[in-house]
C-alpha cells in the first residue's frame, strides 16, 4: 500500500535526518531514486518550490512528494511520516534534556555528527550546482558550465553577502533574472 510505504519512508528519513533541510536532502534523493516517484528534475523543482514556500523544507518536500505520488492521502502520510520522529525525539528529549545537558558521551556523539552534516549539506549543493550551474557530472570529465545560472548564482552571492538582501527578495530577482535568461 503506497501510503505505508509513503509513512515509513519518510518515518525514516525523518528519523536519520539529523541536522534539517539540506541534510535530508541526499536521503530524500536516495529514497526517490530507488522508488521511481520522480525524476532527478521534478526533484529539484519540488525542493526549490519547498525553499520558498513557509515551513521547513524537509516537511514541504514531503507533502510535495507525496501528493505528486498518491494524492492527498500520499502528502498527509508522508508529511506525518516525516514529523512523527520529531516528535518523538521533542517528547523524550525535553523528558531527559537535564540528565544529558553536561554527558561527555552526548556531546561526543553531537560533535560527531556535525561533520556529517556538512557532508550531507555539500552533497546538496553539488546536487544543485549540477541541476543549474553546471552540465554533465561533477565526478567525470564531461563537466561544462552553464552560464545563464552561473550568472544568476553570481549575483544572488553578491546581492546576499555585500548587499545583505533578504532571502525572499533573492528567490524574486532570481525567479525575474529565470524569466529574463531563460525566456528571452
Amino acid at each position: 500500500m503506497i501510503y505505508l510505504e509513503l509513512l515509513l519512508t519518510f518515518f525514516r528519513i525523518g528519523m536519520l535526518g539529523f541536522g534539517g533541510g539540506y541534510v535530508i536532502i541526499p536521503l530524500l534523493s536516495s529514497e526517490i531514486a530507488r522508488n521511481h516517484w520522480l525524476t532527478g528534475q521534478e526533484f529539484a523543482d519540488i525542493v526549490a518550490v519547498s525553499q520558498m514556500t513557509p515551513g521547513p523544507i524537509g516537511i514541504n518536500a514531503a507533502t510535495f512528494i507525496g501528493i505528486r505520488t498518491a494524492g492527498i492521502l500520499g502528502g498527509l502520510s508522508a508529511t506525518i511520516g516525516m514529523i512523527l520522529p520529531s516528535l518523538i525525539l521533542v517528547v523524550i528529549t525535553a523528558h531527559m534534556m537535564q540528565k544529558f545537558k553536561e554527558s561527555t558521551l552526548v556531546q561526543s556523539i553531537l560533535k560527531g555528527i556535525r561533520p556529517a552534516v556538512i557532508g550531507l549539506i555539500a552533497y546538496a549543493v553539488i546536487f544543485f550546482a549540477s541541476m543549474s550551474v553546471v552540465t554533465g557530472s561533477l565526478f567525470e570529465r564531461n563537466l561544462s558550465l552553464e552560464l545563464r545560472g552561473l550568472v544568476i548564482f553570481a549575483v544572488i552571492l553578491v546581492l546576499t553577502k555585500v548587499k545583505r538582501i533578504h532571502p525572499i527578495l533573492a528567490i524574486i530577482i532570481s525567479a525575474g533574472l529565470g524569466l529574463l535568461l531563460y525566456r528571452f
